[in-house]
C-alpha cells in the first residue's frame, strides 16, 4: 500500500468456509497464543501479528512483505498440522480487502448472528494481548484503534443490535423446545466468559430454577456465579452433577472434551429417562461427538444453531446495510491515513532540505546587508538564489529523465509542480 513493499495481510477460516470439526484443528488455546506469536512474527518478512480465534473463526492479521505473504498459509499448516479440508478451507485477503474485513469482524457483519455484541470484546482481547506482547506493530496497531472507534460508530448510528439475537439466546430457543418452562430445572454452564455469562442471563430471564457454574478456575467461576445466584464447581466435580443437570450448556477453551461419553451414560441412568438439553458452544467441542447417539440426549453443536440464528435478522439485515457504507467510508479513509503516513518521512525530509536552502540564502543576504549592499540588490538575490537552488537538483534529475526516457517521473513531476494542464495545451511545434 502506499507503494510500500509491506501488506495487511489476514489468512483465516471461519464458520463460513468449514464446519465446527476443521475449525478446530486451526483454533488456538489462549495459552497457546504467546509462544504462536512470537515463532510468527520470527518468520521472514512479518513486521506485525495479532491471532483472533473464537468459536466461529481462526484469523492472523499480519504486516508482512507482500512477497512473502503467501508463505503464511503453509507456516500455519505445518504449524498446527492442518488436514487437507482445513488447508483448503483458509482464506486470504490483502490490502483494502483486509483492512475491510476486519471492520466487519469486529462490528459484527460477518458474525453467525448477525451484529452480535460479544465479538467486540474478543477483538479487543486479541489486539491486547499481541501489544502486551510485543507482537502487533505501529500499522496493525493504528488498524485496530480505527477498527474499535469504526465498530462503536455502526453500534451508535444503526440499528444492527436492535434484535436480541446471539449464539446464548439461540441455544435458550432450541431448549424451550424442549422444556416448556425452566422454574422447576437446573441448568449446568460450563466455562465462565461472555458466552457463559450471556447464557446465564438469558437463563435467568426465562426464570430458571437452579445454576450450577463449572469452570477450570472455581474462583472465577464463584464471581460469575455470585451474579446469577449460582453454585460453583471445579471442572473435575463436572460427573458429580450431570445428573442433576436438565440444561447443559459448555462454551470453553478446552483442548480436550470436558464432557466424556461414559460421563453421560451414567448421568443418565441416574436420570431414569429423563431427557437432557445439551448445547456445545466451544470451539475444540467440550462434549463428545459421539453422546449426540443417546436416547433422551439433545446435543446441539455450534454449528446446529445455524438455523435459529437466521430467525428475525431483517432489522439487523436493513441495517447491515448502512453498516457496510460505514465500513467503506472508514476503509477509504484508513487507506489514505495509511499513504499518509508513509509519506510523512518523505515530507519532513523534503521540508528539512527546503528550510536548509532557505537559512543558508537568508544567512547570505543578512551578510550582504551588514556589507553595505543595497537591500534592492539582496532582495533579488534571495529570489534568484532561492530558485536556482531549489529548482537546481529537480532540474538535473528531469534532463536525465528525458535523456533516459522515464515518462512516469516526468509526467509525476508535473503533477507534483502543478503544470501538467499547461503542458497539455502547449501549442505544437509548427515547424517541418
Amino acid at each position: 500500500m502506499g507503494g510500500s513493499t509491506k501488506s495487511l495481510h489476514v489468512l483465516g477460516i471461519n464458520h463460513r468456509t468449514a464446519p465446527v470439526a476443521i475449525r478446530e484443528e486451526v483454533a488456538f488455546d489462549p495459552q497457546q497464543l504467546p509462544d504462536t506469536l512470537t515463532k510468527l512474527r520470527q518468520l521472514p518478512g512479518v513486521d506485525g501479528a495479532v491471532i483472533l480465534s473464537t468459536c466461529n473463526r481462526t484469523e492472523l492479521y499480519c504486516d508482512v512483505d507482500a512477497d512473502q505473504a503467501d508463505k503464511l498459509a503453509d507456516w500455519l499448516a505445518d504449524h498446527r498440522g492442518l488436514s487437507e479440508p482445513a488447508r483448503e478451507a483458509l482464506y486470504v485477503l490483502d490490502g483494502a480487502a483486509a483492512i475491510s474485513h476486519a471492520f466487519e469482524v469486529a462490528c459484527g457483519l460477518d458474525s453467525m448472528v448477525l451484529g452480535e455484541p460479544q465479538i467486540l470484546g474478543q477483538v479487543k482481547q486479541a489486539h491486547a494481548t499481541a501489544h502486551e506482547l510485543g507482537a502487533a506493530d505501529s500499522l496493525l496497531n493504528l488498524l485496530f484503534q480505527r477498527v474499535f472507534a469504526v465498530a462503536k460508530q455502526v453500534r451508535t448510528n444503526t440499528m444492527i443490535g436492535a434484535s436480541q439475537v446471539s449464539i446464548a439466546s439461540a441455544a435458550i430457543a432450541l431448549a424451550r423446545q424442549i422444556y416448556s418452562r425452566f422454574d422447576r430445572l437446573t441448568a449446568l454452564l460450563v466455562g465462565a466468559g461472555d458466552t457463559t455469562q450471556l447464557t446465564a442471563k438469558h437463563l435467568r430471564s426465562n426464570g430458571l430454577g437452579r445454576m450450577v457454574i463449572a469452570n477450570r478456575s472455581v474462583e472465577r467461576a464463584r464471581g460469575v456465579a455470585l451474579q446469577f445466584g449460582a453454585y460453583a464447581i471445579s471442572l473435575g466435580e463436572i460427573a458429580t452433577h450431570l445428573a442433576e443437570a436438565d440444561i447443559i450448556i459448555t462454551s470453553t477453551a478446552s483442548p480436550e472434551p470436558l464432557i466424556r461419553l461414559d460421563m453421560v451414560e451414567d448421568a443418565l441412568r441416574s436420570r431414569k429417562r429423563r431427557p437432557v438439553f445439551m448445547a456445545d458452544l466451544a470451539v475444540p467441542r467440550d462434549i463428545e461427538p459421539a453422546v449426540a447417539d443417546l436416547e433422551d440426549v439433545y446435543l446441539y453443536t455450534i454449528d446446529d444453531l445455524h438455523e435459529v440464528i437466521q430467525r428475525n435478522q431483517q432489522t439487523r439485515e436493513n441495517a447491515a446495510v448502512d453498516a457496510r457504507q460505514i465500513i467503506d467510508e472508514a476503509t477509504q479513509q484508513f487507506l489514505r491515513m495509511v499513504a499518509t503516513r508513509d509519506t510523512a518521512p518523505l515530507i519532513r525530509s523534503l521540508r528539512d532540505s527546503v528550510e536548509q536552502t532557505r537559512d543558508r540564502t537568508v544567512e547570505d543576504a543578512r551578510r550582504m546587508l551588514e556589507s553595505g549592499r543595497d537591500p534592492l540588490d539582496v532582495i533579488d538575490y534571495i529570489a534568484n538564489t532561492l530558485t536556482a537552488r531549489l529548482l537546481h537538483t529537480p532540474s538535473t534529475r528531469l534532463r536525465q529523465a528525458g535523456e533516459e526516457t522515464d515518462i512516469n517521473l516526468t509526467r509525476a513531476a508535473a503533477e507534483l509542480f502543478g503544470v501538467a494542464d499547461k503542458l497539455a495545451t502547449k501549442p505544437e511545434d509548427d515547424s517541418d
